[in-house]
């Protein structure tokens, strides 16, 4: 619930009462008290969404973030703000993200000067996902914020959603260049940044989370095939899911990774089509992305193969894919709007 722990005193400030609302969703004001109770990425939306409606606060989202940081990620976020550099904590936060959040995957690149870190929602397409974009694009700036000082300020954020209507209330907050329609959300700043010391780095705390990090990744069963679907997101956005890439990261062997996921009944070229039908439904119904621009993101020489692909994973093309969300999503919004 971390993330989202703002909402009821947002609500206050708008004049709307969070008790009736937030129990339309099974949950209480205790349930806001605790940060390690997770909310799935559907229920987060959903919530969000009937508070943007109650509030008519289109950018709701954007708010919840903005109360949000390395807090909000619990275990993680304490090691994080511990670590001695900027670029220790992004590492940690590879290995250990998926403490946090299962459903979620944190992206890193650094090229040509700039490094780019990146937040993908491994879930397939849902209702209201621009509100977890923009609730996540606004704790990644805070995060950046607090491990590189107050200044500091992003070269570009980037926001795998649709454009808003009204963009004041991001440029406002950001103060930032910003690219709506991205193919993932996340933030770009110079590569120099990465060795910055974090000011609250913090040795014996590092220690004490780093030992219980592991205790909890050990426990978690972190099979290879797991931290497979967790590293394509990011190497798709990159354009370097090539299995060689995939055995360097995980520093397994390419026979050695073939070998186990054999064992496991799948293969590199089966987790990276889920991988690429995951995002490609995700980008088609949250983006205003052409097919040809979906298809170079997903490392595609031609459009064509990428519609071959698109039809034989989900039985057409993807602009009547998209259509057909569209018209979904305007009759329920119609059903909505005549309660």
């Amino acid at each position: 619930m971390a993330p989202t722990m703002a909402v009821p005193s947002l609500l206050r400030e708008y004049d709307v009462d969070p008790v009736p609302l937030i129990a339309e969703f099974g949950l209480t004001l205790a349930h806001f008290d605790e940060p390690e109770r997770l909310l799935p990425y559907e229920g987060r939306s959903r919530l969000l969404v009937r508070c943007a409606e109650a509030t008519r606060c289109p950018h709701f989202g954007l708010l919840v973030g903005q109360h949000s940081g390395l807090s909000s990620f619990g275990l993680v976020g304490f090691l994080v703000q511990s670590a001695p550099t900027f670029r220790a904590g992004l590492d940690l936060v590879l290995r250990y993200f998926q403490l946090h959040n299962p459903n979620a995957a944190i992206g890193f690149l650094e090229e040509h000067g700039f490094a780019r870190f990146s937040h993908t929602i491994l879930r397939p397409d849902f209702a209201g996902r621009e509100h977890v974009v923009d609730m996540s694009a606004a704790i990644m700036f805070n995060a950046l914020r607090m491990l590189c000082g107050q200044g500091a300020q992003p070269v570009e954020v980037r926001l795998a959603r649709g454009r808003p209507a009204d963009t004041v209330p991001y440029l406002r907050f950001f103060q930032a260049p910003l690219v709506f329609n991205a193919s993932d959300t996340g933030l770009i700043v110079p590569a120099a940044w990465l060795d910055r010391p974090v000011p609250t780095a913090d040795p014996l705390l590092h220690l004490m989370m780093r030992v219980r990090a592991d205790e909890l990744l050990s426990q978690a069963g972190d099979d290879v095939v797991s931290r497979l679907r967790r590293q394509l997101p990011s190497l798709l956005a990159a354009r370097t899911a090539s299995v060689a890439a995939v055995s360097q990261g995980l520093g397994i062997p390419v026979r050695t990774l073939n070998r186990r996921l054999a064992e496991r009944g799948t293969s590199f070229a089966a987790l990276r089509d889920e991988a690429r039908h995951a995002m490609a439904r995700q980008l088609l119904r949250g983006t205003a992305m052409s097919v040809s621009e979906i298809a170079v993101h997903l490392g595609y020489a031609h459009a064509t193969a990428f519609t071959s692909a698109f039809r034989r994973w989900s039985g057409q093309g993807p602009s009547k894919w998209r259509d057909a969300k569209g018209r979904a999503a305007s009759r329920r919004a119609g059903r909505g709007g005549r309660k």
